[in-house]
């Protein structure tokens, strides 16, 4: 299974932003920088992730993101089923395109449904302070990051 960049990008910002004291802003520009992500894309991003209410976002010239939560609230598995488009690994996962003629008889789909569904319970396992792991050094990295 391939994780789309939408929700690799969703889950490097929270990340990012973990590991920062909740005190210090980001902007978008140096995240951009940072991850090598374009600045639309990560815009696009930082917008899904405040209508999700994962993040805070302040406007204006001392303005930036941050956690609207703590990272133990932030579980991985729900990020992940609210920033995946969806969950089609083959063509018969689609009822609405799905061209198959022995999607009827196969088995196929329910061995893959099987296995989405245990990655997806093997991810609801965790937070985002799981994934954090050595804060300190994180923050470190993150804050050297930032600064260029």
């Amino acid at each position: 299974m391939k994780l789309t960049q939408f929700s690799d990008y969703s889950l490097r910002v929270l990340i990012a932003l973990g590991a920062l004291p909740k005190e210090r802003k980001v902007n978008i520009e140096e995240l951009s920088i940072s991850f090598h992500i374009s600045k639309n894309h990560l815009m696009k991003v930082v917008h899904q992730l405040g209508k999700l209410e994962l993040i805070t976002t302040v406007r204006g010239r001392n303005g930036g993101i941050y956690l609207s939560k703590a990272p133990k609230d932030i579980n991985i598995g729900w990020v992940i089923r609210h920033t995946e488009d969806h969950f089609h690994l083959v063509e018969c996962f689609n009822r609405e395109n799905n061209q198959c003629f022995i999607t009827p008889v196969c088995g196929y789909q329910a061995i893959l449904n099987e296995a989405v569904n245990q990655f997806l319970a093997t991810l609801d396992k965790y937070t985002l302070e799981d994934v954090l792991g050595d804060r300190q050094l994180l923050q470190n990295m993150i804050v050297s990051s930032l600064h260029g």
